[in-house]
């Protein structure tokens, strides 16, 4: 199941145009194909999709059979339109929002990482719906969720808990579906914050690739602005991280999510930004694939969203392609047409090994001396990045 494509996967992350994923809550099967019909237009071969953990499973004992079958049909409708599927279980997090059951909050409230009864019904879920999607032969990838690390600390853990955690949850998914790729997805505070109980030993070794997701609202873009260095290369800084730090120096990396969030890129920049963020890391030996966050806005009727997250769709609500979208397509058309061609790069040494010297993690973020050295030297080409 995992083989380097010859040139970079590109992909969406699914965000439903109406509704947002409260769509779930009321499926519509040509909806659903409506917008993949957006996404294939534009040259994209895969998504992402988000079923929602407590709507699956709003009690320990029940895991509804109704939210599963639209989800394979979904998986159903992505076929139709030549899209393969990467399924994500544990939402969990989404757009700012946590959805988490009943049965691990109010007077149950427990810890989804370290609690036995919660890993107890999260080790049912996970066996159960990993089963069933592996039934469609377009999906080649589960993650266990998105970016679970924003759940803490609300769900105390420390290092040693949060890689058990996953390393279980991955041993399920396999069995359930072993001909499918089992991923583990944490956003990058486990590269960059020295007191996050997440690792990027946790990226690279666990999981069969290693995702990372790229956000210059992280304070990349304050380093030098929408279209410096900094934040054009920042996706290929984390692939960098990602390949520096495993021990297999052939184990792939997904660039699972990156978007143009607002205000840090204004929406006169955005198309500029699409185009040289990818032209900087497509090119990347490392990287397996691209996958955009995200598919369509969201609508602005509903409410209390940080406002970045309305519109960081590739297509407007209505299915108007955006700037974005038309630069997105416009790229892939040229990469699959050219192909990729890694150039010679030098090697830049990491100040600590990335792996083991987890206090030291500042010592790597956006803005420190280490990553500023790095991008004054990929202005003149490819660096990697070694271990001392």
């Amino acid at each position: 199941m995992l083989s380097d494509p010859a040139t970079p996967r590109f992909g969406a992350n699914y965000v439903p145009s109406a509704g947002w994923f409260y769509s779930w809550l009321d499926y519509d099967p040509a909806a659903v194909r409506r917008d993949f019909a957006d996404l294939a237009g534009i040259g994209l071969d895969h998504v992402r999709v988000f079923p929602v953990w407590p709507w699956i499973q709003p009690n320990r004992a029940i895991i509804r059979q109704q939210p599963i079958d639209d989800l394979l049909d979904t998986i159903d409708a992505a076929a139709e339109h030549g899209l393969s599927v990467a399924v994500d279980l544990i939402q969990g997090h989404l757009s700012s929002f946590d959805f988490l059951p009943s049965w691990a909050l109010t007077w149950h409230k427990a810890s989804l990482f370290e609690d036995p009864t919660v890993r107890d019904g999260l080790t049912a879920y996970c066996e159960k719906v990993a089963a069933a999607v592996a039934t469609r032969p377009n999906v080649f990838a589960i993650t266990l969720g998105n970016e679970v690390n924003n759940l803490w600390p609300d769900s105390p853990t420390t290092p040693e808990a949060s890689t058990a955690w996953a390393r279980e949850l991955l041993t399920t998914v396999k069995k359930a579906a072993p001909d499918v790729l089992a991923l583990h997805s944490v956003f990058d505070d486990a590269w960059y914050k020295p007191n996050h109980p997440f690792s990027p030993v946790d990226v690279v070794d666990l999981g069969e690739l290693s995702t990372v997701h790229s956000w210059v609202f992280n304070g990349v873009s304050r380093v030098d602005g929408p279209l410096g260095p900094a934040t054009l290369t920042h996706a290929d800084y984390l692939v960098e991280l990602a390949a520096a730090a495993s021990l297999d120096p052939t184990r792939p990396v997904w660039l699972q999510e990156i978007g143009v969030p607002g205000p840090d890129i204004p929406v006169d920049l955005q198309a500029e930004f699409v185009r040289r963020t990818v032209e900087q890391v497509v090119h990347n030996p490392a990287l397996w694939g691209i996958t955009w966050w995200s598919s369509h806005d969201i609508d602005r009727r509903l409410l209390d969203f940080p406002d970045r997250e309305y519109d960081l769709g590739l297509f407007t609500v209505d299915h108007r392609a955006k700037p974005a979208a038309i630069a997105l397509a416009e790229v892939i058309a040229e990469v699959r047409s050219g192909g990729v061609q890694p150039a010679e790069a030098t090697t830049l040494t990491a100040p600590y090994n990335l792996r083991t010297d987890l206090h030291r993690r500042a010592e790597i973020a956006p803005g420190s001396a280490f990553h500023l050295e790095w991008v004054k030297a990929r202005t003149q080409g490819p660096v990697r990045i070694a271990l001392p």
